[in-house]
């Protein structure tokens, strides 16, 4: 079942001013974060894989004391698997640290050491994904590659008042990500909507009259940003006597 997304994508001129007043209010407001204002892939691509599930502030401390530890992709590569999930105790998830290790030793083997800039070598290493993906190559190689996180579907499912979960319609929501990111500054669009999901359109009390994209926004103007983005409805719990 699809549904038509939006307005946004028929009327180009549209899509220009949310890239424009997204752009320039991170510029004024988007955080400063250590790995930000860099074009290492590596330290990019530690800090995206540490940010999967677990909060910037707790991130920060393991990410600057990981690139002490293992300041290259080689150095975490020859590392021992113990090593490396020692650094990474605390943060949860291991199987994330599995994975940067396993990939660390496919760059250093097939890429000598450099991290691939294609999206489809990209996706074959272990525990990237195409959010990551896209976080990464946006970043470290200033490439047109779309993300949709947690932050970015409920973001764009209030642009547009998705009137389903945003999980019934990622294909939908992957091509408005598609079309929405600024070709000429990819990375810091992507920086830019992961900030705004992040510190205004927050999931409880979004700070609407804040929001770069208030005028443009379907939620707001409908008074329906609260009930967005809509939930799964989950089944009952069974009733035992």
């Amino acid at each position: 079942m699809t549904h038509r997304l939006s307005p946004f994508a028929q009327d180009y001129s549209l899509i220009i001013d949310l890239r424009r007043s997204l752009l320039f209010w991170y510029e004024r407001q988007g955080r400063d974060l250590p790995w930000r204002n860099q074009t290492d892939a590596y330290t990019i691509w530690v800090s995206e894989i540490m940010l999967q599930q677990t909060q910037v502030k707790t991130v920060i401390p393991y990410y600057q004391r990981w690139l002490v530890q293992f300041p290259t992709i080689k150095d975490l590569a020859i590392a021992p698997l113990q090593t490396v999930l020692k650094a990474w105790e605390g943060l949860g998830y291991y199987a994330r640290a599995r994975n940067l290790h396993a990939s660390a030793q496919i760059i250093v083997r097939d890429y000598n050491s450099l991290f691939p800039e294609n999206l489809e070598e990209v996706l074959k290493l272990p525990g990237i994904g195409r959010t990551t993906a896209g976080g990464i190559l946006s970043a470290a190689f200033n490439q047109p590659v779309s993300i949709l996180d947690g932050n970015v579907k409920r973001v764009l499912s209030r642009l547009i008042a998705l009137p389903v979960p945003p999980e019934k319609a990622l294909p939908q929501l992957w091509t408005f990500s598609d079309e929405l990111i600024d070709p000429q500054y990819p990375k810091d669009f992507n920086q830019a909507l992961m900030d705004l999901g992040a510190t205004i359109c927050t999931r409880s009390h979004p700070s609407c009259l804040l929001c770069p994209w208030m005028q443009y926004c379907q939620a707001y103007n409908k008074g329906m940003q609260s009930e967005l983005p809509m939930r799964e409805s989950s089944p009952p719990l069974p009733h035992k006597k």
